[in-house]
Order: structure tokens, then C-alpha cells, then sequence
């Protein structure tokens, strides 16, 4: 590799990309509107419910019900009505997003057997957001029924009135279950992909598309030389952008940072080498710009899907799983938690290291293979 032309390269490339707005736009704004928006918008939390009451009890008891699930904060007693058909429709119609029957005798029975059923139906078109409505009307139910039945219970049943376990919970690494928490590092994760592979590929299909990559192949540089001054800037960019997200990230949603950053930013770097050898192949097969685009947003919605962003790994099917390891996303956002959240160190992460390592040479050898072949 000659050196100095690639100094030179390397200063022209820079050059380049300083003077193309758009490619700025990409590489500063972009990034960071995507993060404060996705922090905010990407979260499974439900933060207000909308309840349809169906009382057929009406009595203190079913108010103080309905009074405690909406003094939680996470429900709203929207509508109500004696009619279950009523509720249903409005459920039909998306007005609500559960339903809470009490059936007659809910009081009598609690201060009779100290047991009493309500029925909660959700609507489960949204299947993870109807299972956090569950989780959270099933906690306030218990601690209700518990406080109810202490009241109700009179002379030697007192003593054992409430639940017969005293279940005490405790988030580790994330105490107040702050979803923001678990998603912002698998964000900066996706957009550190972003600048890495569709910036990468479209950089060079820009190259081919004005003519000027033909006249490079007839010059002295050599093909590592053009290579390494197209990738360098991008991988470099790309580090600055994750420091600026992990500010972000720290400062306006409140990210813990318990591990070290020097972890973070050796795992980058090595990810990185992969990230950008997918770019590099990808400009081999597109032979213009909308269609690196088109290619790199398929391989990363894979990506993202095999990741773990939106659902664990381990819930996924047995191959799902096996092809999962292959993607160097999934690697790189569990030691993104894991550092950030958990204080991971190198040894705690150095599986996921070693699989970046492996993936990224074996991904940027393949791609420079492939880029030789074209050139030649």
C-alpha cells in the first residue's frame, strides 16, 4: 500500500465529504433527530390505558376498585356502562383498550370468603402492549385485594387476611424498569450502522455512477490504497457520531454509563470493520445509488429483526436463533446493555468481541475479494 497516495486520497475524501451538505446532513443531523425522536418514540411502556368500567356490583368496594386501578396513573376510567355488548363495541372501535367487568356480589364475597373475581379483556392486537396492561392491572389487583381483605376481616381471621406470600420484587441494572434504558444503546447500535453500511456503499456507487472510479482503476493507486482512503473517513465519522449519541443519550434520556467507554469504543471499531465490509460488497452488485439504497435498507431490516431490538433472541425459534449469531447487530447490541447497564468489562464481553472480530474480517475479506473481481 503506498502511503502517501493514500495521504492524499484520504484529504480528498475528507475534502468531499466537508463540502457535500447532504452527506453532513447524513452523517451529524440525521443521526441525532433519529435518536431523540426513537429514545422517545421506541418503547414498549404503556403509559395511560383506556378503561371501559362494567360495574354490576356498584358497590364501595368496585369503586374503590376502579379508584385505585386509575390512581395509578397508568389507567383511565374513559367510559362506563352496565353493558358488556357496549364495551365491546367501544373495543371494536379503538376507543378503549380494556375492559373491566365486575360481576354482582364482588363485595359480598369478599367479606365472605375474602376472595372475589373481576374479569379483565384486553385488546391483544397488539400483543406485547396488551401483555404490559396485564402485568400492570394484575399488580395493582393484588395489592388491592390484599388491602381489601386486611380491612374486611374481622376478630381471629384478621391475622390471616391478605395474600398468603409476601412476593417482594427488585429490578437488577435497571431498578425503575426505564425502558428508554434497554432500547437508546440498540439505537445508537442501528444508526452507527446506518453511517457505516448505507454511506459506505452509496460513497463508492457515487464513485462509479460519475465515471471517476473508471479513471482511478487506470492510475497508479492500487485497489487496497483506493479501499482503505473510502473507508477510513466513514469508520472514523462513524466513531465521532457514537460519542455524540452516547452524550445524548446520557444527557437527555438519562442513560446510565456503568461501564467503561474504552470497551465501548474497541467493540465500535472492531464492529465497524464489518459494518463498512457490507457496504464495500454492497457496491460491488448495485450499480447506482437508489439501488445501494434499496439494498442496504433490506439487509438491515434483517439485521434489526435478528437483532434482538424488538424482540429477545432467546424467544425466537431454534434456527432463528442459530442464524441470529451470524448477525454481528445482535453481538454488538448486547455488549452495547451489557457495558452501559450492567458495567460489563472485556472479559464478561469478550465472546461478543471475538464474534465481531471473526464476522467483520471474514465480511470485509469476502468484500474486497469481491471488489478485486469487479475492478479487474
Amino acid at each position: 500500500m503506498n502511503l502517501r497516495a493514500l495521504r492524499f486520497l484520504l484529504r480528498k475524501e475528507f475534502l468531499q465529504i466537508r463540502r457535500d451538505h447532504v452527506i453532513l446532513g447524513m452523517l451529524f443531523m440525521m443521526p441525532v433527530v433519529q435518536l431523540l425522536l426513537l429514545g422517545s418514540a421506541a418503547t414498549f411502556e404503556v403509559r395511560l390505558a383506556r378503561m371501559y368500567v362494567v360495574d354490576h356490583d356498584r358497590s364501595a368496594a368496585s369503586r374503590g376498585l376502579v379508584d385505585r386501578l386509575a390512581a395509578s396513573g397508568r389507567f383511565v376510567a374513559s367510559e362506563a356502562s352496565a353493558s358488556v355488548a357496549l364495551a365491546d363495541e367501544a373495543m371494536l372501535d379503538r376507543r378503549i383498550d380494556v375492559i373491566l367487568v365486575v360481576p354482582r356480589g364482588f363485595e359480598r364475597d369478599l367479606a365472605r370468603d375474602r376472595r372475589g373475581s373481576v374479569q379483565l379483556i384486553l385488546n391483544a392486537e397488539d400483543g406485547a402492549a396488551a401483555g404490559v396492561i396485564r402485568s400492570y392491572a394484575g399488580r395493582i389487583l393484588r395489592s388491592y385485594s390484599a388491602e381489601l381483605g386486611a380491612e374486611l376481616a374481622v376478630g381471629a381471621d384478621a391475622a390471616s387476611a391478605g395474600p398468603a406470600i409476601d412476593v417482594r420484587q427488585r429490578g437488577w441494572y435497571n431498578a425503575e424498569l426505564e425502558y428508554r434504558d434497554y432500547m437508546v444503546p440498540a439505537i445508537l447500535v442501528v444508526l452507527v450502522t446506518m453511517i457505516g453500511t448505507l454511506l459506505t456503499a452509496m460513497n463508492i456507487v457515487r464513485e462509479k455512477e460519475s465515471g471517476t472510479l473508471e479513471q482511478l482503476n487506470v492510475t497508479p493507486v492500487t485497489p487496497a490504497t483506493f479501499i482503505a482512503a473510502k473507508l477510513i473517513p466513514l469508520w472514523s465519522l462513524a466513531l465521532l457520531d457514537l460519542a455524540i449519541g452516547l452524550a445524548i443519550a446520557h444527557v437527555a434520556f438519562g442513560v446510565p454509563v456503568r461501564g467503561s467507554l474504552l470497551v465501548v469504543f474497541l467493540a465500535a471499531a472492531i464492529y465497524l470493520v464489518g459494518a463498512l465490509g457490507i457496504g464495500l460488497w454492497i457496491s460491488t452488485v448495485a450499480e447506482t445509488q437508489q439501488q445501494a439504497m434499496f439494498v442496504s435498507f433490506s439487509i438491515m431490516m434483517v439485521y434489526m429483526l435478528m437483532s434482538g431490538l424488538f424482540t429477545p433472541v432467546r424467544a425466537m425459534p431454534g434456527w432463528a436463533q442459530m442464524v441470529a449469531q451470524l448477525s454481528p447487530v445482535m453481538h454488538f447490541t448486547h455488549l452495547m446493555r451489557a457495558v452501559l447497564l450492567k458495567g460489563a468489562g472485556v472479559a464478561d464481553v469478550a465472546l461478543q468481541l471475538v464474534m465481531l472480530g471473526g464476522i467483520g474480517l471474514a465480511v470485509l475479506a469476502l468484500a474486497v475479494r469481491q471488489y478485486h473481481k469487479r475492478a479487474a
